[in-house]
């Protein structure tokens, strides 16, 4: 299952305090725990944005770079009592820590990913909270919004190409959605999020994952008011079966 080899991402560690971090030193060579702050990037002048969703996400520029910084959220009933807070199980087994390792060994495996820059682990006694930094994917639309535009446009044999290459490597999205599959100028399809991801051996989590990217398509066409063509989610199963068949780089 050789996907080819890339960015080969390193580790670094810092402490302050009760916070630990993890960053890449070949992404970022001069890391500063300032990164994981909001107003120092509102202070500097750097921030270019901000994205809603059950974790809050800012958009930043440093050192030439554009950069995705998101802390984590809880999502439904329990956000309104545990907001961020999440129980402590230790760094290791923290989701900002996973999230990052996960995502680095599919920078190794050369998949298409957002490059991951550095992880926070905050430590509260029983509880703790963490942030994650990627390098942010520039000129990318969601699949959620070619579907706004025009579904029929959509390179569907590619997307489910792009998602057999991640299930070759064992790799399990638990959130895979419309929102989380992006598309470059060019036709090249990206995955990000891997909050709650696992690698896995094969089985029927595969089929549970497209399942549950079809039920994402369908509630953005519902909100549209446009329905799925049935032959184009036959051509996402046909790039899937076809991608999934490969045993060599893609």
């Amino acid at each position: 299952m050789n996907e080819g080899r890339a960015h080969e991402p390193l580790e670094g560690r810092i402490q302050v305090g009760r916070c630990v971090m993890l960053y890449d030193p070949s992404l970022v060579g001069n890391f500063d725990p300032r990164w994981f702050e909001p107003e120092h990037w509102r202070q500097t002048g750097a921030l270019r944005g901000e994205a809603s969703g059950r974790g809050s996400t800012l958009f930043f520029e440093a050192e030439g770079g554009a950069y995705a910084l998101r802390h984590y959220r809880r999502g439904g009933l329990v956000a309104a009592v545990l907001n961020d807070r999440y129980l402590q199980f230790g760094e290791s087994r923290s989701r900002p820590f996973r999230e990052f390792r996960v995502t680095q060994r599919l920078q190794r495996l050369g998949l298409p990913v957002a490059p991951v820059v550095a992880a926070l682990h905050e430590s509260l006694g029983l509880w703790c909270r963490g942030d994650l930094i990627t390098r942010r994917l520039i000129g990318v639309s969601t699949l959620a919004e070619c579907l706004a535009r025009s579904p029929g446009s959509i390179d569907w044999f590619g997307v489910g190409a792009t998602i057999a290459r991640f299930h070759r490597v064992g790799l399990h999205h638990a959130d895979l959605n419309a929102h989380n599959l992006l598309v470059d100028g060019a036709g090249r399809w990206s995955l990000i999020d891997f909050d709650r991801a696992s690698f896995r051996d094969p089985g029927l989590w595969c089929d549970a994952n497209l399942v549950r990217l079809r039920r994402s398509i369908l509630k953005v066409l519902d909100s549209l008011n446009a329905r799925l063509d049935e032959e184009l989610w036959t051509t996402v199963l046909q790039g899937y079966r076809e991608g999934a068949s490969r045993s060599g780089s893609s």
